[in-house]
């Protein structure tokens, strides 16, 4: 014996299967935490963009501030054009990752007995600074003394660059120091275990000194003007 459904229950059934059909079926590859009823999740923080230019600053500090504390040897690897009076040709060529500060390294380069030289490489609000500090054998400063520059862009966190700033070049044309009023300054840590200081003019004078980081030797005599 057949049962009818009464007119009104088969409206009802015909509704439901309506609402069903316009329903989309999950994707399979849709959130887990959407499914799950779940708040979102959030997405990782953005860097702004000073955030970001300065981020290779801060790889090259790190990278160079794994030496703290070390010595190195070092040989000219550039120097053109080739200059009769080079005071580095014979000479042995060391430099030691000496001062570690948290936003400052000095790096002496000692050339064979001659310890007046001293990197200082700082961290600023927006890069790095290079510097050049000279001393005298008495620890009292070199008439051309503390010249450098500032990073003018992000650079990588191989290399970083430093063309000469306003204070250096008033310094080199007060001292009769003109061809070094274009001088760019540029220090590499790698690839590999190397360390490159460069200097650099538009005239076609480029001069490299590199240094092998796998090998520490021993540590050299403190820097002239600096405590033992």
């Amino acid at each position: 014996m057949k049962t009818t459904l009464p007119a009104a229950n088969l409206l009802a059934i015909a509704v439901l299967l309506a609402a069903c059909g316009g329903q989309s079926t999950p994707r399979p590859e849709a959130d887990l935490s959407s499914q799950l009823g779940l708040p979102e999740p959030l997405p990782p923080p953005a860097l702004d963009d000073a955030t970001q230019a300065t981020a290779p600053v801060d790889a090259f500090l790190a990278s160079l501030s794994r030496y703290c504390g070390q010595a190195f040897a070092g040989r000219v690897r550039v120097d053109e054009p080739a200059s009769a009076d080079n005071a580095f040709a014979g000479k042995a060529l060391v430099m030691h990752v000496r001062g570690c500060g948290e936003r400052e390294l000095r790096i002496p380069f000692h050339v064979g007995d001659d310890h007046s030289r001293t990197w200082v490489l700082t961290r600023t609000a927006s890069g790095l600074r290079l510097k050049h500090d000279h001393r005298h054998e008495d620890g009292s400063p070199d008439p051309v003394t503390m010249y450098g520059g500032d990073s003018r862009d992000a650079g990588t966190a191989q290399r970083q660059a430093f063309p000469v700033d306003a204070d250096s070049v008033a310094m080199f044309q007060r001292e009769g120091l003109s061809a070094s009023v274009t001088n760019t300054w540029a220090m590499e840590v790698g690839p590999g275990p190397v360390f490159v200081y460069e200097l650099s003019r538009p005239g076609g004078r480029l001069f490299q000194v590199e240094f092998d980081l796998s090998r520490p030797v021993p540590l050299p005599p403190a820097p002239w003007g600096s405590e033992p």
